[in-house]
């Protein structure tokens, strides 16, 4: 896809009373977006070259940036946190944004003030920083509530340059722990510069941002008060959620709309395979699918048919959109619609591409298809080193799913991982650094103020908190949701269902900062 600032490493971003908008690269989009890996689908294909250090996505809405532009400033920040190594103190520039709008500034004036607002911090994505920015509006819908000082940050900065991808040892510091390192750090600093020490701070994330924010509150309870974490998948990892969970969720998506446009899709992929296994059917194919060039690989057509219909999954929205394409409202009743209008006895892969084509073709304006080489115009080519180290999340489909079958192994994964990057993965790591099994045994009694929210639409939303753990740390789950659709800026045409979602985020943050300023009264008596 294209113009990556994956490799860019991630900054914090302020918003809310103070709205602070942070993220890292390295994936999902993408839970961002978070877009988290696609395993299955590229198993069998070189991994895409990851693409640097982290970096930091701004989540605005047009509308607050339209009414005071940011203004771009600079904070020196240490490559690496964790170690002493000559190298660790070397310093690098990552870029924020700033807008004060909203901001309720703090005041020494008499008894009956109301107190600084909030610091709101969104702890970012693994793609492109405008993409994202222009896709999270719900922080600054609701930040005139909250009084905000709107800060974005976001990594144009390169610790090493344009060499920042060029090896393991410089992607190395592409970890989730220094991204976080690298909030708290920069939060901290920027509350103490602009004279907020004592502002609550509240962060907030979708998808991979989604993992970051509720680990964050778990790693830094003394920076934040609370988090928002809306399609988290911090389950997605060791055996904790089923690894079939994803594809079975993806294939009830399509099933549900019709069992006709599932059945299509299933018997499609073997059809594929056959016409696609001599030269004169891979020129056929690439007619068939309007592609622009011939097509050299059987796998380039399944390939752009999985990627349509899992992320036309992810973003299975109530309205219309353009996060990762642009869409109608409910696409995959669209797409289905599109398959059962065809006449008895048609060709079935003539189908499955009509339905695929409303995800890259809804606008009408593409002419043909780059089924390969086409790259990824979101940045999400990152997420490629992180899914070989860190963020290992064991994927297989099952019979009973739509695409495939496919299993998954961790020795299979450690080779393919090392034959990309010179590295071999740590997949039991992220339990290990943020825990996750028996999770509500262990949060009960532990942690507080985290909001996990999920819609069922989603296949990301099966890897994340589902249940209640405590009367603090709340799952909202909405039936006919979709990826991180509580984040997205509110419209006309939502449904109540997601009004009332974001209605009970706003209250139960308001109710953080509420019993965290009765606090702080409390302690200046």
């Amino acid at each position: 896809m294209a113009a990556p600032a994956s490799s860019l490493r991630p900054l914090a971003a302020i918003a809310a009373a103070l709205l602070l908008v942070a993220a890292t690269s390295a994936s999902p989009v993408f839970p961002g977006v978070h877009p988290l890996q696609l395993q299955a689908l590229r198993q069998r294909r070189p991994a895409s070259s990851g693409r640097g250090s982290r970096y930091v996505v701004a989540a605005a809405a047009a509308a607050a940036a339209a009414a005071k532009p940011f203004t771009a400033h600079y904070f020196p920040q240490e490559l690496d946190h964790f170690t002493f190594t000559p190298n660790a103190s070397a310093v690098f520039y990552q870029k924020y944004l700033v807008n004060d709008t909203f901001w309720r500034r703090s005041s020494s004036a008499a008894a009956g003030e109301p107190p600084a607002g909030p610091i709101f911090v969104y702890t970012g994505n693994e793609g492109d920083i405008e993409w994202f920015a222009t896709n999270t509006g719900f922080m600054f819908d609701i930040a005139p509530k909250f009084g905000a000082l709107l800060h974005r940050f976001y990594g144009e900065s390169k610790p090493f340059g344009n060499d920042s991808n060029s090896s393991p040892e410089k992607l190395g510091y592409l970890t989730s722990t220094q991204a976080l390192a690298d909030f708290a750090i920069l939060i901290t600093s920027l509350k103490h510069n602009l004279s907020a020490v004592s502002s609550p701070v509240v962060v907030f994330g979708g998808s991979y941002g989604g993992m970051l924010a509720s680990w964050f509150r778990l790693k830094y309870p003394h920076v934040t008060i609370g988090a928002v974490a809306s399609s988290a998948p911090i389950l997605q990892f060791d055996y904790i959620t089923p690894w079939s969970s994803f594809y079975d969720a993806v294939s009830q998506d399509y099933k549900s709309e019709s069992f006709n446009c599932f059945s299509v899709i299933k018997a499609a992929w073997d059809l594929i395979d056959e016409r696609g296994s001599t030269d004169s059917g891979l020129l056929q194919l690439s007619k068939n699918f309007r592609a622009c060039k011939t097509v050299k690989s059987v796998y380039s057509f399944r390939n752009w048919l999985w990627t349509a219909f899992v992320y036309t999954a992810m973003v299975d929205y109530p309205t219309p959109a353009n996060f990762l394409m642009n869409l109608p409202a409910y696409p995959i009743k669209e797409m289905c619609k599109i398959i059962d209008g065809f006449p008895a006895g048609a060709d079935i892969v003539d189908k499955a591409f009509a339905a695929a084509s409303l995800y890259y073709n809804y606008t009408g304006d593409q002419t043909c298809f780059q089924l390969e080489d086409g790259g990824d115009p979101h940045g999400l080519s990152g997420w490629g080193w992180q899914a070989c180290t860190e963020m290992v999340m064991p994927m297989t489909i099952s019979n009973e799913s739509m695409f495939p079958p496919f299993t998954f192994t961790y020795e299979e994964k450690s080779d393919d991982c090392f034959q990309s990057y010179g590295v071999r993965p740590r997949p039991h790591w992220i339990t290990t650094e943020y825990g996750g099994n028996k999770i509500d045994l262990v949060l009960k009694r532990f942690g507080s103020n985290v909001i996990f929210s999920n819609g069922m639409r989603d296949p990301w939303s099966r890897g994340g908190v589902l249940k209640n753990i405590s009367s603090s740390i709340i799952a909202l789950v909405t039936e006919k949701g979709a990826h991180h659709l509580d984040f997205r800026s509110a419209t006309k045409d939502d449904p109540d269902w997601v009004v009332e979602q974001r209605r009970q985020e706003v209250e139960i943050i308001q109710g953080w900062i509420d019993l965290y300023n009765e606090d702080l009264a409390q302690m200046s008596k």
